[in-house]
């Protein structure tokens, strides 16, 4: 067998890490608690448990790909490195500044979330670049050398460059960032015209101050992995999972971490791409709920939808706008505090709420027994009968049923005069409606309609809830697949090397340059194979090209994809048309007479998909052997009903269950709703459709 056949797939969430073991196409999975202090922890013990299943040896593993919700928790929680941020004079409040644009249009008391740095942490150089590039105004090390020697005083970990414009013209970033490497030998030095080289300055100030904010933080957790893991014997190559839905090296990861900002959530949209080109489904939604959040994602034509441009930690009831935005390559999804660690409190209108203060793995919902006082979703699930105390998480964590009633009872049921069980059943209602909601509004935004899409389910959590999101939804199929409590480590182990680079340049259609053009997307190329090749020697490496796009006057774009032809040979009849096309599928009519405009170049540099064969999907005449009962709550009748128990195990290809039932598994449980059959495929996917 040879060593590159074995492959990790570590996904650290804020409950659970997951780890995944893949050999000669069969996988190991197991989740252990999450261990916050010293993260490497859970993945060193989370690994041993894996190697027992399989009987493989630590020094076996080929390869190691980890996605993590550190850097994100680390920006959320504002505990990052001390970091200093220079810019160019006048522009040193950009970042407490924004936008100016109020997220919360009649909120009288609107309070915008605090900066990363505050004012005093912010420094100013003079010099200047214009918005063609070209020198305004010079800048030298005599200007500069008096700043970084203030910053050397304040002993600064680690230091942002931000200067206005430099993403079309980075000497002047570059001459800083020479005078602090110099002055600050110790110092960590993030520029933006590496970290995001695109235009607003905004997005861009923010994305490079996150950078070296949680770079220390982040150099230092990977560093102590890295020797955790040779200490154990490892000695192969270390990847990371970043926020576009690909690979890059832990160099990679180490100098750039804002790019690991959603790289477990985008593990999971991978994970759902890959079963949906299984399916030869087109329209997909995925669902992922773990123990902190849950993710909702749509994939058309088997690839995830991606952007530019994200926010995370939203402030202010998750609305657009009330966050910080980050300006690199992201899958594009809308996240949610709503995990089965998300916590419950009745608010000043008497109306209850779940999210987003989590209970975490420390001290974990109130039926864990480790603490926790406040109702959490788990404990709800556990009150309605989703859940088996005695077989959670394959047994390993004992539930406290008990303990779930009182802390229901005493924070809500004591508040609105309700019993334990409508108090569960209020709260998981609330969570699912919250969750539905996101999706339509998202939904709506990108001009799709749900009822045409299939929704696979994965994540601890998710499976518990999905079927009642789809009653919800009006969506008529949903698949769970095998593996779905892990399924964002087992997207890690899907997905491709990949890195996507970008640059702003602008450039109207009147005055389309296309030797310009060619040349500009070719250095995009090289840039972005060059990363690729960083991690993969030897593959195939495939370029995918997007320009964003906008009618002139216009504050956001749109993103065309090009054809590699297309690129290469730039035609300015070609991408007006190509233009017109898309802007007409997502606002439903074009604008005649308006010059069009081009701001940002893209290019992805990709190891080719994974090839997968397609199921053949099968409906047999016999039901699925029944284990027990259980009493279910039933959210349509709002009463207990008898249901029956099927071990996902024990069922064959073929084989159906009718709602209502519960499936089990040792990592996630499935809840078939009386509306609803499940079917097993041949590749272990639960199949849930409407009774026919």
């Amino acid at each position: 067998m040879k060593i590159s056949s074995i492959r990790l797939g570590v996904d650290i969430g804020g409950t659970f890490t997951d780890v995944v073991l893949e050999k000669d196409g069969v996988l190991f999975s197991t989740k252990v608690l999450t261990t916050y202090v010293a993260p490497e922890n859970a993945i060193i013990e989370g690994m041993a448990e894996v190697c027992a299943k399989s009987g493989v040896q630590p020094s076996e593993i080929g390869q190691i790909i980890h996605g993590t919700t550190l850097a994100t928790n680390a920006l959320i929680e504002r505990r990052g490195a001390k970091t200093a941020l220079i810019t160019t004079q006048g522009f040193r409040d950009v970042i407490e500044m924004r936008t100016e644009s109020r997220f919360e249009q009649y909120d009288l008391n609107l309070n915008l979330p605090e900066p990363l740095l505050p004012r005093q942490m912010r420094y100013t150089v003079p010099g200047r670049i214009d918005a063609t590039g070209a020198e305004l105004i010079p800048l030298t090390r005599a200007e500069i050398e008096p700043v970084v020697d203030q910053m050397v005083e304040a002993g600064y970990e680690s230091v942002a460059i931000g200067l206005i414009h430099s993403y079309l013209n980075p000497a002047h970033e570059q001459l800083v960032a020479q005078v602090v490497a110099e002055k600050m030998p110790e110092a960590m030095i993030s520029i933006s015209s590496e970290v995001s080289p695109q235009m607003r300055e905004y997005e861009r100030f923010n994305t490079v101050v996150a950078n070296a904010y949680i770079k220390p933080l982040m150099k230092s957790y990977l560093g102590r992995l890295e020797g955790r893991l040779r200490g154990e014997g490892v000695s192969c190559n270390i990847f990371l999972m970043h926020s576009g839905g690909g690979i890059i090296s832990l160099e990679n990861a180490a100098d750039f971490p804002v790019r690991l900002v959603e790289s477990g959530p985008a593990g999971g949209a991978v994970f759902a791409a890959n079963i949906a080109a299984r399916y030869g489904l087109d329209k997909v939604l995925s669902f992922d709920m773990g123990g902190t959040t849950a993710k909702i994602c749509l994939i058309k034509d088997q690839t995830p939808k991606t952007s530019r441009v994200f926010e995370v930690a939203r402030t202010y009831r998750f609305k657009k706008g009330s966050g910080m935005p980050i300006s690199i390559p992201v899958i594009d999804m809308v996240e949610i505090g709503a995990g089965g660690g998300s916590l419950a409190h009745v608010d000043s209108m008497r109306q209850i709420r779940v999210g987003p203060e989590s209970a975490g793995s420390e001290p974990g919902p109130a039926c864990y027994g480790r603490g926790g006082a406040k109702p959490a979703v788990t404990d709800a699930d556990l009150v309605l009968g989703k859940l088996d105390a005695d077989n959670f998480a394959g047994g390993t964590i004992q539930l406290d049923a008990a303990s779930a009633e009182a802390a229901l009872t005493s924070v809500l049921g004591n508040t609105l005069d309700m019993d334990a069980a409508t108090s569960a059943f209020g709260l998981a209602e609330v969570v699912d409606e919250n969750m539905a909601n996101a999706a339509r509004v998202h939904a709506v935004e990108n001009g799709e309609d749900l009822a045409e899409y299939t929704m696979i389910a994965f994540g601890g959590a998710a499976p518990l809830h999905a079927a009642r999101l789809c009653e919800k939804l009006g969506v008529e199929r949903m698949l769970v697949p095998p593996g779905a409590g892990v399924g964002s480590a087992i997207g890690f182990l899907r997905a491709p090397f990949s890195f996507e680079a970008n640059r702003s340049v602008y450039m109207k259609l009147s005055d389309f340059d296309p030797a310009k053009i060619k040349s500009l997307l070719s250095d995009l190329q090289t840039e972005a194979t060059g990363f690729v090749r960083n991690c993969d020697a030897s593959s195939d490496i495939l370029s995918e090209f997007k320009v964003y796009m906008r009618y002139s006057g216009q504050g956001w774009e749109i993103p065309i994809t090009l054809p590699h032809d297309q690129a290469m040979n730039p035609d300015v009849a070609t991408f007006e048309a190509r233009f017109n096309e898309d802007y007409a599928k997502l606002f439903g009519r074009t604008v005649a007479g308006m010059d069009i405009e081009i701001t940002v170049w893209s290019v992805n540099a990709t190891t080719p998909p994974e090839t997968v064969d397609r199921v053949r999907e099968q409906i047999g005449p016999d039901n699925a052997r029944i284990d027990s009962a259980r009493r279910l709550f039933d959210p349509a009748l709002a009463a207990f009903i008898d249901a029956n128990v099927v071990l996902r195990d024990d069922m064959a290809a073929g084989q159906h269950t009718a709602g209502p039932a519960v499936i089990t598994e040792d990592e996630t449980t499935i809840i078939v709703p009386t509306s609803r059959t499940a079917t097993r495929q041949p590749d272990g996917c639960i199949d849930i459709t409407v009774k026919g």
